[in-house]
């Protein structure tokens, strides 16, 4: 199956890294050209698209979109890692009577929009050449630098007692590099608890969702039956229909996959903004829009061969 290319979209399940969900496919189809568009940490299940053969051109397309998560934070301790796989380094009775609908959903409101956030230790972010995980585990702690996401939507769902602690379940759709664990924390001091994030799943990926998201386990067991996988792998040009499209002029196609750039007469399309050039259905390449002396052009970013 070396001749897939696409993108699948896998339910991770809790227990394994991003990484070893995309050793086991490169196994599934044949091929080293795999690659995942966004890290999800070992207990966090959900939406993963991991791209095959030639779709891993389209890696830094799919992970710069925004993502959704369902997510439980947990009131009343902290845990060194920020979720519930860490120590407690706090705890705190929680007054359940004063965490009420409306002023979580004041809280969840007053976090939308841009805001800034510290990563966790226990995170893959490099600061000196060393991921921040590492330096975690042999003890050390360092500043790190705020970073700037944005959140576009928080939705409260429950809100469950469950003893001195309160369980607070919302939906959050934010920008790429938005720590879930960190809005946990955040959200607690802003409450004037402790608190770590007790679950989370992401729901939708770009423009994947979970409903079309096949368990790796029942992948693996399609492969054992003898079943074609190529059958599950989402069209590169499906995968990019969130961009804006164009038909390119016959006698333009060759030039285009040659890598030239091309007039866009009739596009009204931000400069700098992307673009997919087609010929019919056939995908061409991903350009960007630039403007010159006799107006908008596409300048090729990633071009495809033309059984893609």
């Amino acid at each position: 199956m070396s001749n897939a290319h696409g993108v699948l979209v896998i339910d991770k399940p809790a227990g394994m890294t991003s990484h070893d969900c995309v050793a086991r496919i490169r196994r599934l189809y044949g091929t080293k050209k795999v690659g995942h568009t966004g890290t999800l940490d070992p207990d966090v299940t959900g939406v993963l698209p991991i791209c095959v053969g030639n779709a891993t051109r389209l890696v830094e397309y799919l992970q710069d979109l925004p993502k959704r998560y369902n997510v439980v934070l947990r009131l009343g301790s902290a845990t060194t890692t920020e979720d519930a796989s860490g120590e407690v380094l706090e705890q705190a009775p929680v007054d359940a009577a004063a965490i009420t609908v409306e002023r979580i959903e004041q809280l969840l409101q007053s976090f939308l929009g841009e805001i800034e956030q510290v990563p966790p230790m226990f995170s893959a972010v490099k600061v000196n050449g060393k991921r921040l995980y590492d330096l975690a585990r042999e003890g050390t702690v360092i500043e790190r630098q705020p970073r700037k996401v944005t959140l576009y939507e928080l939705t409260l769902h429950e809100i469950k007692v469950d003893g001195d602690s309160v369980d607070i379940s919302f939906t959050c759709t934010c920008s790429k590099g938005t720590y879930m664990r960190t809005l946990c924390v955040d959200l607690g001091r802003a409450l004037g608890y402790p608190a770590h994030m007790k679950l989370l799943r992401r729901i939708k990926s770009g423009p994947f969702v979970e409903e079309e998201a096949i368990p790796l386990q029942e992948l693996e067991e399609r492969a054992a039956s003898g079943e074609d996988l190529s059958r599950y792998l989402v069209s590169i040009p499906q995968a990019i229909s969130f961009l804006p499209s164009y038909q390119v002029k016959p006698e333009r196609t060759r030039a285009v996959r040659n890598g030239l750039a091309t007039a866009l007469p009739g596009v009204d399309a931000e400069v700098g903004s992307l673009i997919c050039l087609f010929a019919g259905e056939e995908l061409l390449g991903i350009h960007r829009v630039c403007r010159g002396d006799k107006g908008l052009f596409a300048k090729a970013e990633k071009v495809f061969p033309a059984e893609v």
